[in-house]
């Protein structure tokens, strides 16, 4: 199926929207130490960010959902430190693309 350009853009932007709703849930969830919805908040935005190319970003979130399982401590702050870096980042390029395009 194509989806065209217009269509295309849709896509993108309804995804980017989401995970930017996921990665602030992750990172209320992970300061309350609720680490269940961590691993399941992240472990969704790994199919939502590999659908639309953001491999980097499907890794990250992939490796918070395993660490909120294993590991309370330094290494989930870190990884969740390093998501949250690069979901930002990832949203702001996105978003400063699409508004070279209107």
């Amino acid at each position: 199926m194509q989806l065209g350009s217009r269509g295309a853009e849709d896509v993108i932007s309804r995804a980017m929207e989401e995970l930017a709703v996921r990665l602030a849930k992750v990172g209320k969830a992970w300061k309350r130490s609720d680490m269940e919805e961590v691993r399941r908040v992240s472990r969704s935005m790994v199919a939502i960010s590999e659908q639309i190319g953001m491999v980097a970003f499907a890794r990250v979130a992939g490796q918070v959902s395993a660490l909120a399982v294993t590991d309370k401590g330094t290494a989930l702050a870190a990884t969740v430190t390093r998501l949250t870096r690069i979901g930002e980042g990832s949203l702001i390029a996105v978003w400063d693309l699409q508004d070279l395009s209107v």
